[in-house]
């Protein structure tokens, strides 16, 4: 991925949510528009300027589902997370 053009302030994050296969129990694979819920897990892009800031770019993480921004860049959907409502680090 080359380098974004955009640099959250204070203690936010750009975070490139993950798109999970939802898979059934029988094995039948649903559209991502079958389901109405947003990612929780993603990939960190940029960080913001602030020393609080305990993540570093290209952690995945686990965040808070309704503490986002959605945001499209270059026709890419990302979102914009605070600090705060980072929950963990994934690896």
């Amino acid at each position: 991925m080359k380098k974004m053009k955009i640099k959250p302030l204070g203690e936010n994050v750009l975070v490139k949510p993950e798109k999970a296969d939802k898979k059934t129990d029988s094995g039948i694979y649903l559209p991502e528009s079958a389901s109405e819920e947003r990612p929780q897990q993603g990939k960190i892009i940029e960080v913001g300027e602030s020393k609080n800031i305990k993540v570093k770019n290209n952690q995945r993480v686990i965040f808070n589902r309704y503490g986002v921004t959605e945001v499209k860049i270059e026709g890419e959907d990302f979102l914009i997370v605070k600090n705060e409502d980072i929950l963990a680090v994934i690896g």
